[in-house]
């Protein structure tokens, strides 16, 4: 086994590979930072992960660095300053998703003092290794990843399906869904729990 050998939908792409080789699947515990994933895992709804990387810093940019108490601020004025601006995916839906979702964020902070512990509880606070051989056995969504989009849902979250949570799920490394051939799978194995 090639001691480099990586999970197959990175490419070659330098950012790609990038985002792959140091962020995807690690553990994540910075509130921000959480906020970030949970913006941009929605933001890709009906789009490629590869968009969304590419117009990462567009969104930094133009969402205050993810801080969701200045996002749970903005007004109509702010709405229409981001639907002009290129750098990120233009859709009415998706950026008002977002102020609604930092102003959930807000709420979650007061009941559970963030989205760390909020997010963290659902795998007692160790992420789930996985030992996937091949892409094509990895689901896009899980009975967990069910559970956690209905009480998201419920505290009042937008473009958060199943499938964009359990994307949340792998990319902050609530799961390791690195294939087991994968020299990230073996680095990371070493964060968690047994294999499920």
């Amino acid at each position: 086994m090639n001691d480099n050998s990586r999970c197959p939908w990175c490419g070659s792409e330098p950012y790609y590979v990038a985002y792959h080789d140091t962020e995807w699947g690690v553990p994540l515990h910075d509130e921000r930072a959480l906020f970030e994933f949970l913006i941009l895992e929605g933001a890709q709804a009906g789009l490629s992960w590869s968009t969304i990387l590419k117009k990462r810093e567009g969104y930094r940019r133009a969402f205050d660095n993810f801080d969701a108490e200045r996002i749970a601020r903005y007004d109509e004025t702010d709405v229409a300053r981001l639907l002009a601006d290129p750098g990120i995916v233009r859709n009415r839906l998706k950026v008002a998703s977002t102020i609604t979702n930092a102003r959930a964020t807000l709420q979650i902070r007061e009941t559970f003092g963030g989205l760390d512990a909020y997010f963290w509880r659902f795998v007692d606070g160790r992420p789930i290794q996985n030992a996937w051989t091949d892409l094509n056995l990895i689901p896009p969504r899980t009975a967990l990843s069910d559970t956690i989009s209905r009480d998201l849902k419920q505290r009042g979250f937008k473009f958060v399906g199943s499938t964009i949570v359990y994307a949340h799920m792998q990319a902050t490394g609530m799961v390791n869904d690195h294939l087991v051939s994968c020299f990230r799978h073996r680095v990371l194995a070493k964060t968690g729990a047994t294999c499920v």
